[in-house]
């Protein structure tokens, strides 16, 4: 949670966390917090780096948009010199963009067909410049939105590294089984991802791939306290936006959503995020995805507690979940 701690603690928490059982790290990607109470936002890339000095397990971005803020070739270089560095721990989460992070360039802002459209052409040159480079060979890209002259990555690791792309809805989800190696999306009723991961799998068919040996990834946002009403508390302080039941990738400032954030009941959070001090009611939550076919699950407390938390889920949690 880069928008809520520095980024030194941020990379504390991830080695204590593997110190406690967790194995791998996902990292926000943002230009700025979703709310001024968050606090921080820090670069990624830096962060990642430091993490991969720290720990031993899995890590990437939860999600980068490599299509505003940054042309696909820069990302491309980011994720393979991280890959590089961390041979076979690093993997690649893209996304289509909040207008939070991405309008600060001051580019034009289009609906969410273009943002997508634009995602899987950047896509492309990634995975064309990763099997190039790879290959000893330039290449080049000239398509709708972006041109890439020719080029290769001169740093790479022996392996690309997997592009996982998020995505909730089906349309992306059968476009990422197609063109992506995974695929990573939030928690949501269990029948919504079934037709997620339905779609995946035709979109992998139709590509010759195998769906089952592909990542399906969970990002699991929950508030757990000493109380109940602490982790309530710490949800509609620290984690409004989670009981938003709107879409935000329009939302250009922290302080709109702040305004926004004063309409958040703690009703609004049902059905959206488990808000307990029972671990095992987030350990009974945690266990559904399993059971419906999730690889990795990356949780997320929204707390500051994370310490305790920490601790807490690597005690009573972590090693009572089964596949």
């Amino acid at each position: 949670m880069l928008e809520q701690f520095h980024p030194r603690e941020a990379v504390e928490l991830s080695a204590y966390a593997e110190q406690h059982g967790f194995s791998g790290v996902m990292a926000a990607d943002h230009f700025q917090p979703w709310v001024p109470a968050q606090g921080q936002s820090s670069f990624v890339w830096n962060v990642l780096t430091a993490v991969g000095e720290r720990t031993t397990g899995d890590m990437g971005p939860g999600v980068t948009a490599p299509t505003f803020r940054w042309h696909p070739a820069m990302v491309a270089q980011a994720s393979a010199t991280l890959a590089a560095m961390y041979p076979g721990r690093h993997w690649l989460g893209l996304g289509s963009g909040e207008a939070l992070n991405e309008h600060v360039v001051a580019g034009y802002w289009p609906e969410a067909p273009e943002r997508i459209n634009r995602m899987f052409e950047a896509i492309d040159i990634i995975k064309k410049l990763f099997a190039a480079s790879l290959a000893g060979k330039d290449v080049k890209h000239a398509g709708p939105f972006y041109k890439l002259e020719s080029t290769r990555l001169w740093t790479m690791p022996e392996v690309a590294p997997e592009i996982l792309v998020a995505t909730a809805g089906p349309v992306t989800a059968k476009r990422t089984g197609k063109h992506a190696d995974g695929i990573i999306t939030v928690g949501a009723p269990l029948e919504k991802i079934s037709g997620l991961f339905g779609k995946f799998a035709e979109g992998a068919r139709e590509a010759g791939k195998d769906p089952d040996a592909m990542p399906k990834v969970l990002q699991l946002h929950m508030s757990w306290a000493e109380t109940d009403e602490q982790a309530l508390a710490n949800a509609m302080h620290e984690w409004p936006n989670g009981g938003m039941k709107f879409p935000k990738a329009d939302i250009r400032s922290p302080f709109d959503l702040e305004q926004m954030a004063k309409l958040v009941r703690p009703e609004d959070f049902a059905g959206r995020m488990v808000i307990s001090a029972d671990p095992d009611v987030h350990r009974a939550e945690i266990q559904k995805y399993v059971d419906l076919g999730f690889d990795r699950i990356y949780l997320h407390n929204v707390g500051r507690n994370q310490r305790e938390w920490i601790e807490v889920f690597g005690r009573d949690v972590l090693p009572k979940l089964s596949r």
